[in-house]
């Protein structure tokens, strides 16, 4: 096997959540360029639909499954769905999340149950529908990639939400990479600044951008096929003696990039 044969997931199945654009969307085209079949999920069917077109572009199966992946149930139903069209489950990238950044006195109890649940509790939910799904294909290792964020690794006004859950879900990663080892590898991805449509208005903002590009030591935001990339790598042979690690995949960054201008608080 040559180092670029590691890379390769031929035949295998995989599912992507959050995939109807961006980071989503870049990693399940990777998956499918890389050789797997790729169920992949989120709100808009219109916007899976086009992505479908990318994965299925490569010669490989897309299967299209609009849904509220804020529902536990329908998220979870995913694992089933993808073993009944494929036959198999090698690959589940849980990267539906997120959170608005929000003044902390606004930050209700609500809010911030709601940013765990998204962010933490759907990934759970489908890692455990899907792992005895995984195990049923006879031997080789399996692998679940989480996409974190830096924000879960760092500091900044207005995150108190976003940034707890993001680490809550790094957290998760290494706990899970215990209890599904030696069979089922666990990791994820602290992102950074990421060219998507996140953040579309910062693009429009030359100032806000050069701020971006000034603190990150590689002087530029990232790109989605950044991400795609680096859950090639961990969900491929690449990465078999990896698990319960998260990779900084941020341009370099050791703190936050962007000042929202969130006040001090005041009575």
């Amino acid at each position: 096997m040559s180092i670029l044969d590691r890379f390769a997931l031929t035949d295998h199945a995989a599912i992507v959540t959050g995939a109807g654009r961006g980071l989503g969307a870049a990693t399940a085209v990777a998956l499918a360029q890389a050789g797997a079949d790729v169920l992949i999920s989120a709100r808009t069917e219109r916007q899976l639909d086009r992505v479908a077109e990318q994965v299925r572009a490569t010669g490989r199966r897309c299967l299209v499954v609009p849904a509220d992946l804020s529902d536990l149930d329908a998220v979870a139903g995913l694992a089933q769905a993808a073993y009944d069209e494929f036959g198999r489950l090698d690959t589940v990238v849980n990267n539906v999340g997120g959170t608005f950044p929000t003044e902390f006195l606004k930050t209700s109890n609500e809010f911030l149950n709601e940013a765990f649940s998204f962010n933490v509790t759907t990934a759970h939910a489908l890692s455990v529908a899907a792992v005895p799904l995984m195990l049923k294909e006879g031997e080789g290792q399996k692998s679940i990639v989480t996409i974190s964020s830096m924000m879960g690794r760092t500091a900044d006004r207005g995150f108190v939400a976003y940034g707890t859950a993001k680490a809550a879900l790094a957290h998760w990663t290494k706990m899970a990479a215990q209890d599904l080892a030696p069979r089922i590898r666990v990791n994820g991805i602290y992102v950074g600044s990421i060219l998507t449509s996140a953040l579309e208005y910062v693009a429009g903002q030359p100032e806000l951008m050069s701020q971006l590009e000034t603190k990150t030591p590689l002087g530029r935001v990232g790109e989605p096929e950044d991400i795609a990339a680096g859950v090639l790598y961990l969900a491929s042979q690449a990465g078999q003696y990896v698990t319960g690690k998260l990779l900084e995949i941020d341009g370099g960054i050791q703190q936050p990039t962007l000042d929202l201008g969130f006040p001090d608080v005041s009575v």
